[in-house]
C-alpha cells in the first residue's frame, strides 16, 4: 500500500465515536477515529514496510503513527528516527507504540538510559515504556541496572511529569514481573505507595504496583 492509499483507508474506518474517545485521551485534532481492530487489520496487510512507515509518520496524523511504528522494521530504524518521532509526539497512546519499536529494535538500551533521564513528560515516559517493552519481549538488563532503575523510581516518581509518573510504576510491575528481582520491585512499590496520575476525562485507572505483580507472577506459576 502507498501512502495516500493507507491515509484513504483510515479516513474512511474513522468513525465519531471513536473521535470523542480518541479527543478525551488527548489525541489532538489529527486523528480519524480509527479502532485497533482496523489499524490491526491494516498493519496485517501491509505486514513490514520501512519507508512506508516513515512516510506515515511525518503525516502528523494518530492513527498513522501508531501504524507507523507496527509496520517499522525494527532492525532499520534509526537512533534519529526514534528521536526525532518522541519528540513530534504529545500524545501518550503514540508513546507507547514508539516504546514498543524500540524496544524491539538494536537501540533500545542507549535510548531507554537517554529517555528516561528527560524532563520532558512524553520523552520520560517512552522511556520507561521502553524498558517495560523490551522485558515483556524477553530481552533482559543485568541485575544490578534494574536495582539503579527501582532506585531512580523511587527518588524521582512523586517529582516526575503526570504521564512519565504512569510509566515508571509500570516499570516497577515490569521488573517485578518479568525478572527475578520480584521482591526489590515489591519493596519499591511499598516504598513509593500510592501513584498519582491525572487520566482526565477517560475510565483509565493507575495500578497499584504490589497487586498488579503478584497476580502477574501468580499467572505466571499456572503457565509453568
Amino acid at each position: 500500500m502507498t501512502k495516500t492509499q493507507v491515509m484513504t483507508e483510515l479516513k474512511k474506518l474513522g468513525t465519531a465515536q471513536n473521535r470523542k474517545v480518541y479527543a478525551r485521551h488527548g489525541g489532538g485534532p489529527n486523528h480519524f477515529g480509527v479502532s485497533f481492530a482496523n489499524l490491526y487489520k491494516i498493519q496485517k496487510k501491509i505486514k513490514q514496510d520501512h519507508e512506508l512507515a516513515l512516510e506515515l509518520f511525518e503525516t502528523g496524523n494518530v492513527e498513522a503513527a501508531v501504524l507507523a511504528c507496527l509496520v517499522a522494521n525494527p532492525e532499520k530504524i534509526k537512533i534519529s528516527d526514534l528521536d526525532r518521532w518522541i519528540k513530534d509526539t504529545n500524545f501518550h497512546m503514540v508513546g507507547s507504540y514508539i516504546a514498543g519499536l524500540a524496544a524491539r529494535s538494536p537501540h533500545f538500551e542507549k535510548q531507554m538510559w537517554k529517555w528516561m533521564k528527560s524532563k520532558k513528560e512524553f520523552v520520560r515516559a517512552t522511556g520507561y515504556g521502553t524498558l517495560s517493552s523490551a522485558l515483556r519481549e524477553g530481552k533482559s538488563l543485568k541485575k544490578a541496572e534494574y536495582k539503579r532503575v527501582l532506585k531512580t523510581i523511587e527518588k524521582e516518581i512523586h517529582d516526575s511529569p503526570n504521564r512519565a509518573r504512569y510509566s515508571m510504576n509500570n516499570a516497577v510491575i515490569a521488573i517485578g514481573s518479568w525478572t527475578n528481582l520480584e521482591k526489590e520491585a515489591i519493596t519499591t512499590a511499598r516504598k513509593i505507595g500510592k501513584v498519582d496520575v491525572d487520566h482526565g476525562e477517560t475510565s483509565c485507572k493507575t495500578p497499584d504496583a504490589e497487586s498488579y505483580i503478584e497476580k502477574a507472577r501468580a499467572r505466571l506459576k499456572k503457565k509453568k
